[in-house]
């Protein structure tokens, strides 16, 4: 599969949660929105994945400064946009 020929989309949001039995991922590009399950196992390879892809980037391009505090709600809900029937 080559990755550059698949359209991509600017993903806005990610929220994650999980069961005993999985995790699901809920991905927000403007008012819509897909959710993904993933074993507990996938989750943990996708995190490791991810971890690896962020040190690779950090390598060539310098420290991302960000920081994620956990409960934050965004300043901007779909239900404050007009027209948005939220």
């Amino acid at each position: 599969m080559d990755f550059n020929k698949i359209p991509k989309q600017f993903c806005e949001n990610v929220i994650a949660g999980h069961s005993e039995e999985n995790f699901v991922l809920l991905m927000s590009v403007g008012e819509t929105a897909h959710a993904y399950a993933l074993t507990p196992q996938h989750m943990k390879r996708l995190v490791q994945s991810l971890v690896h892809q962020l040190g690779e980037y950090e390598k060539k391009f310098g420290t991302i400064n960000a920081k994620w505090v956990p409960g934050i709600e965004s300043p901007l809900q779909s239900k404050d946009i007009k027209g948005s029937g939220a």
